[in-house]
């Protein structure tokens, strides 16, 4: 995945002036954690904690929950990579369409893996309409082909909720059968996408209290700070050390924690106006499904994926960013995605108009 994800305006000659290919929001109000990281710039003259106790307590406070129920990591994706190396050889199943990191930390750490397409509630069926495949070890990047679930049992189950690329959301009760049907089998659930969504979700408490669930976190997609890498982990404080101990030393960096601390004590930092996105989200939606020759699926949260009826994603994407500066994710190299799919998050109205209309020609001049 690290050579298909999306930001990557570093690929292009000219400026980009719109990007739509990141699902982080780019419109957000960061002056005050800039400001107060300009008065810790100290910090990175010397070593941060080992480990970052500080501010696990900190999460741990607002969250309403058990320290030790709490493990802070270099964004969501070490978070995946620690969970995948501590229960390594583990048969697991990835619900996909879904961020291929899954695949790939599994495959690093010896896992079997399958994966499944996600049925129409969002939630896969264990027998029925998915199949048994013979499990594999896949290489770094590859996972079973889509659609087919054993209903041999799991170590693990893997989803993201919501789930990126699609913006679905497996419903709450859904999954909270599932996961008290089978108790042996640990829930691997990314909730990185969370404050982006008005469908009800696992709180940290609820999600701790099950012996059989990992909970991944994102400060980094809620705050808009990707370059800081901020991520943790909830759940039951015996998966959440199974975790730590296998986490290196001094995996969070200085900055990284001393926003984390700041952010605990200041939440409302870079409000964003989630009604609003999530209303010109479907605007947006509805605008481009409207388009001949292209389909816009529906979404529960602020991004979503199109598909063309002819044409590549890839021939788009490069046409948007050499000819109006604006910038999508190519989705194709998703598990279960063919060439013609890409992916939206909603940026402003100016900016999604530019979009609409810059589609509108491409399908008009080029595709026709």
């Amino acid at each position: 995945m690290i050579q298909g994800h999306g930001d990557d305006a570093w690929r292009f000659g000219r400026p980009i002036r719109a990007n739509f290919s990141s699902n982080v929001f780019g419109h957000v109000d960061l002056a005050r954690l800039k400001g107060h990281l300009a008065t810790r710039l100290d910090a990175i003259g010397r070593y941060p904690e080992p480990e970052p106790y500080s501010l696990e307590r900190a999460l741990a406070g607002r969250l309403g929950i058990a320290p030790d129920s709490v493990c802070v990591t270099n964004g969501a994706t070490e978070a995946i990579y620690l969970t995948a190396h501590a229960f390594a050889g583990s048969r697991s199943a990835i619900l996909g369409p879904t961020f291929s990191e899954y695949a790939d930390a599994c495959a690093i750490y010896n896992h079997i893996v399958i994966c499944a397409g996600q049925a129409r509630d969002g939630l896969v069926e264990r027998q029925g309409s998915f199949g048994a495949l013979r499990p594999h070890r896949p290489q770094k990047g590859s996972c079973a082909p889509q659609g087919c679930l054993s209903d041999a049992g799991h170590d693990l189950i893997w989803l993201c909720n919501p789930n990126n690329p699609t913006g679905s959301v497996v419903p709450k009760a859904k999954l909270a059968a599932e996961i008290e049907g089978h108790p042996d089998t640990v829930y691997v659930i990314d909730q990185s996408y969370g404050f982006f969504t008005r469908e009800p979700l696992f709180s940290t408490a609820e999600a701790a209290a099950y012996p059989n669930v990992i909970l991944l976190h994102s400060m980094t997609k809620r705050y808009a700070m990707p370059g800081l890498r901020l991520g943790y982990v909830t759940g039951d404080p015996n998966l959440v050390d199974r975790l730590r101990s296998v986490r290196m030393p001094w995996s969070v960096n200085a900055l990284a924690i001393e926003a984390g601390l700041y952010l605990c004590e200041h939440p409302d930092t870079a409000p964003i106006d989630l009604p609003s996105l999530l209303a010109e989200t479907q605007r947006l939606r509805a605008a481009l499904d409207a388009l001949p020759g292209l389909t816009a699926e529906p979404t529960q949260t602020h991004f979503f994926l199109c598909r063309l009826a002819k044409g590549s994603a890839a021939d788009l994407k490069l046409w948007l960013a050499d000819m109006h500066g604006l910038l999508i994710r190519d989705a194709s190299n998703f598990e279960g995605l063919d060439a013609g799919c890409f992916r939206i998050a909603t940026q402003t109205p100016e900016e999604n108009d530019m979009l609409i209309e810059a589609i509108s020609r491409y399908l008009e001049e080029v595709t026709a």
